[in-house]
């Protein structure tokens, strides 16, 4: 089994985008050495370097933002000041408070400052560390899939093409490999393109996948009310760029300590997420399980609609069993989601146990003590 940090490049995720980068490449290159011969014309040669700079890009930047990581908070954090912990959520996986902009990431294990997301192309979180490294990932990939289209596009366009082939009629196995390529190449452009549109929204205005579901949170609490919430962050879209655009690719700071905007502090962002915390525990409702639950994420005992509907996150599911309690803050039609008490309020490692179940496996618990059956007719 591979350690360390070959476990990142060991997993679908980036064994997959490495396989399209691969394919996409060698059927480009092979194409353009017969329809634009690199070493007979100019405009072939310009052509042969300018993808293989972006195909190199791509590669380069990818591997970096696997390998440099998003940058994890140190365990046991606490802020130079300590009461200033007050401000703070604490996060009992890595004993320690979260900076701001820094969030626990499941899947990573640990606390990442100024995460964006856990990108599982990456088998990473986008962070502070390798945010450019992601960014220009994006770009490369797009620019080079671009050219890669044109390339294999015109190469079969010379095939069909009335006029005499330039190069020898290709075998079918190549035929068919080319418009796998093509198709592989126009989803980079468009899936990728996409990806890439809203990393450069975010970037412009400072604002990571997290944080604005927090900001959206911020106003919808202010809605109706002359009171509005400002990202402190956002300290013009020049400014913004900066923290995360660099040829180098590497950010400035440490990942801790943000520049902010007039009237707002270091901790302006994290009040309002305590204070949304506290909204969050105060709606929270509890349920009592009374059929067994396996924590799978295709849950065929549960019933077809259970089984049609999932929540559309990436958010674990959870094996719970009759009488445990859960305490539920968000509810779908067909599935809850909560985290499960227990003596201890976790595992043997500190870990909460939350994630999705089946609603109709659990009955609601109100305050008379009596317990409310959650039919599989879901309000």
């Amino acid at each position: 089994m591979c350690t360390g940090p070959l476990r990142k490049v060991f997993h679908w995720g980036p064994l997959t985008a490495l396989g399209l980068i691969k394919i996409i490449t060698l059927m480009t290159i092979h194409c353009s050495r017969q329809w634009l011969p690199p070493q007979e014309s100019l405009l072939g040669a310009i052509n042969f370097l300018f993808f293989s700079s972006l195909s190199g890009s791509t590669l380069y930047h990818f591997i970096n933002a696997i390998f440099e990581g998003p940058g994890y908070l140190p365990l046991k954090w606490m802020p130079e000041n300590l009461s200033n912990c007050q401000y703070l959520q604490f996060c009992t996986v890595c004993q320690g408070y979260k900076a701001p902009r820094s969030h626990h990431c499941r899947s990573c294990g640990r606390c990442v400052m100024k995460m964006d997301h856990h990108c599982p192309w990456i088998n990473n979180c986008v962070g502070h560390l390798n945010h450019g490294y992601f960014t220009a990932f994006l770009a490369s990939a797009v620019g080079g899939s671009l050219v890669a289209t044109i390339v294999l596009v015109s190469w079969i366009l010379a095939i069909f093409s009335p006029r005499p082939m330039p190069f020898p009629p290709p075998s079918l196995l190549i035929l068919f490999s080319v418009i796998f390529a093509i198709g592989l190449s126009i989803g980079v452009v468009i899936a990728v393109g996409m990806l890439l549109y809203f990393q450069v929204v975010a970037i412009l205005k400072n604002k990571t996948g997290i944080e604005d579901w927090i900001l959206a949170k911020a106003q919808y609490r202010r809605y109706g009310t002359v009171e509005k919430f400002v990202h402190p962050y956002d300290i013009g879209w020049q400014g913004n760029v900066r923290q995360v655009i660099k040829w180098h690719c590497i950010p400035p700071g440490d990942g801790i300590h943000w520049p902010v905007i007039e009237g707002c502090d270091q901790y302006s962002l994290t009040r309002e997420q305590l204070v949304q915390k506290l909204e969050k525990r105060k709606r929270a409702r509890k349920f009592r399980v009374v059929v067994p639950v396996s924590g799978s994420w295709i849950p065929i005992s549960h019933g077809f609609r259970v089984l049609c509907s999932p929540p559309c996150t990436n958010d674990s599911r959870i094996r719970l069993k009759v009488g445990d309690v859960v305490n539920v803050t968000r509810r779908h039609k067909y599935w809850l989601f909560g985290e499960k008490e227990e003596e201890g309020s976790g595992d043997n490692n500190g870990n909460r146990i939350r994630g999705w179940f089946p609603r109709p496996s659990a009955i609601e618990v109100i305050e008379n003590g009596m317990d409310q059956m959650s039919h599989s007719k879901v309000d």
